[in-house]
């Protein structure tokens, strides 16, 4: 039974079905006795009709303001009689708001063609006259039409809000430019599918994520429908690490566990590099001319969207005036952790306060009622952003903070971490060295288990340290705090013996070792800490779009950014680095030659030696950007 379920616990993690607070028996009654529910079916430009279910208050003696949401998980429950419990937010609630919920082209009981992560079609005029071809911008302008002229009670304002894939719809809101919509937030967007989100980050895929969701979630629907379908449960371990190594190479998932019936699976595994395919569902370059108020939320710790967050934001930021009203919010959270629970805790690691709690009150619900009813005060700053480690809110008028430094730490002898760097004198290579073997990856977490956790965003990482192939590097004791604001970089120096290779960098918190306590039961003292781990695939380092591959025996810089952080490393604290070049099975393995990964067989994948170079002309480290 525990194997059979699996897919739907990930398939729920995934599509942030779990994102929606669970509701009170109060909060539930609360929507029954003061909401009115009607099902409609609403007419797109090019005549497909979007199933839409809307909420709107009993009390019709003022006008409300709409909040809608666009998904392709379902905007269940179905029939008149039943009721959402689908508000995150239920201070919203009983503020008085009119709720829509939409099933996307395609999706559930909408009619039409779905497609993932369709591709935005830029125009000067996005109004039905203007714009004839169909994207989710348009469907987003043409909904927002009807709603103005037959959702009862309405006083002409939009919003839009949605976590994860929703997060995508929010984000094309944006891009819709209908001038009712006046504040959209994008929470844990979606955003680029290649280089950050979900299922690959640069460039290596997250099969373990990618496998699980598509098995299910990516089956083609025939006709309207109100159930998804059920996704792959022939596991036969409860161990995702022996299932994905017996498995075997990409092209094995897809030939022999029913991948190949996945239309959107297999155009992925046709576009390995990021081409114009890829860079079609890319929204960032569209986020110029913005008219709605933007508050992006995400969470640092979130799996699947942490990267889409941050770069939504700094993409309106970058292209638009400054006078356009544009935010960030980063918590302590898992994917959609804002919208559920309290926030105080994940895994081993404690926040000290009830975060998502004081989202809803004091951020999101002050957003929705200052744009969308002109009430109280718009006070709320540029970046709202939590501080782990030092557990508490901090503002900023600008992210990454102007004031944050750039400092390199270096990699030095018998695993030293410092801001020395290497002496120029030195005229021998210096080097460490490990051995990558696909046969034997690095695990992305300790122990057993068949559902990939949320908790290895903040997992203790001794297990790792313990291993030959893992490299470690860490400071002294640290006689003062230490504030990391910002994106973090890997700066590597590296000669593999083979023609390619992936690098893991991770950011880790020591904590010290005279820690008493335990917090899951796990002892403290000595806790490694993972504050932001990252892959990245070495063919990559010179562009996306033009892999290349490495000169065996031949030393090459391998430089990217790891999402942002906010984390304060305490006195008697250490900050550490860990450098490997697996992470299985969160990411799918390198065969480490120079080779199409998602048509290479099993006899292509072989070990690789690496060095990582820390001498003077080639001094590898990480770029800490510090306040």
């Amino acid at each position: 039974m525990m194997l059979k379920n699996f897919f739907l616990c990930c398939f729920m993690l995934l599509c942030t079905l779990v994102t929606a607070q669970r509701p009170s028996a109060a909060d539930s009654a609360f929507i029954r006795d003061n909401y009115t529910k009607r099902e409609v079916l609403i007419p797109m430009r090019d005549g497909v009709r979007l199933f839409t279910s809307i909420y709107t208050p009993k009390d019709l003696s003022k006008k409300y303001p709409i909040i809608m949401r666009r998904s392709p998980y379902s905007c269940s429950p179905y029939g008149a009689d039943t009721y959402t419990t689908r508000i995150q937010n239920m201070d919203l609630a009983r503020a008085g708001y009119i709720f829509v919920f939409q099933d996307v082209r395609g999706r559930y009981m909408s009619e039409g063609n779905f497609v993932d992560v369709r591709p935005y079609i830029p125009t000067s005029d996005p109004s039905p006259k203007g714009k004839k071809q169909t994207d989710e911008a348009t469907d987003t302008y043409d909904t927002v039409d009807w709603l103005l002229k037959y959702a009862t009670g309405n006083n002409g304002r939009v919003g839009v809000m949605g976590i994860s894939y929703p997060g995508f719809y929010s984000t094309m809101a944006i891009l819709a430019d209908h001038p009712a919509i006046k504040a959209v937030s994008p929470q844990a967007p979606v955003t680029d599918w290649f280089v950050g989100d979900d299922f690959h980050h640069n460039g290596a895929f997250f099969m373990m994520d990618g496998f699980g969701f598509y098995s299910g979630f990516g089956k083609p629907r025939p006709e309207p429908t109100t159930s998804g379908q059920p996704g792959f449960s022939d596991w036969k371990t409860p161990d995702n690490y022996d299932f994905f190594l017996r498995a075997g190479a990409l092209r094995n998932l897809t030939e022999k566990f029913g991948m190949k019936d996945i239309p959107f699976w297999n155009e992925l595994m046709e576009h390995p590099n990021y081409d114009a395919w890829w860079q079609a569902r890319n929204p960032r370059p569209h986020l110029k001319n913005v008219k709605p108020a933007v508050m992006t939320v995400g969470g640092l710790f979130d799996a699947e969207d942490c990267w889409g967050a941050w770069n939504v934001y700094k993409s309106v930021e970058k292209q638009n005036p400054s006078s356009v009203s544009n935010r960030v919010v980063m918590g302590p959270w898992v994917h959609g952790g804002w919208g559920r629970g309290t926030g105080d805790r994940l895994g081993a690691v404690t926040f000290g306060s009830r975060t998502s709690e004081f989202y809803q009150k004091e951020i999101e619900f002050r957003f929705f009622e200052y744009y969308l009813k002109d009430a109280g005060k718009m006070d709320l700053p540029e970046a709202y952003v939590f501080e782990t480690g030092s557990n508490k809110w901090s503002t900023y008028d600008a992210w990454p903070p102007k004031d944050a430094r750039q400092v390199k730490y270096y990699f030095g002898a018998q695993g030293r971490l410092s801001t020395a760097p290497p002496a120029n004198e030195s005229r021998t290579s210096q080097t460490d060295r490990y051995t990558s073997d696909p046969a034997n990856p690095v695990p992305y977490t300790d122990g057993v288990h068949l559902r990939r956790t949320n908790e290895y965003m903040v997992d203790d990482q001794r297990f790792a340290s313990r291993r030959p192939d893992v490299i470690t590097y860490q400071t002294e004791p640290l006689s003062s705090s230490v504030t990391v604001t910002g994106p973090v970089i890997a700066d590597l120096w590296t000669t593999l013996s083979t023609t390619d290779a992936d690098f893991v960098v991770k950011l880790v918190d020591v904590f010290p070792d005279t820690l008493q306590g335990r917090e899951n039961g796990i002892p403290m003292g000595g806790y490694q800490m993972l504050v932001r781990g990252e892959i990245f695939r070495g063919r990559y380092r010179d562009s996306f779009e033009q892999p290349k591959a490495f000169t065996p025996g031949t030393a090459a810089n391998v430089k990217f950014e790891l999402p942002d952080v906010s984390h304060t490393f305490m006195p008697g604290h250490k900050i550490m680095i860990q450098v490997q070049s697996s992470w299985f099975p969160l990411a799918d393995r390198n065969p480490q030659q120079f080779i199409d990964i998602y048509k290479a067989k099993d006899e292509d994948f072989i070990p690789c030696d690496i060095q990582l170079h820390r001498d003077a002309g080639r001094a590898s480290g990480v770029i800490l950007p510090i306040r």
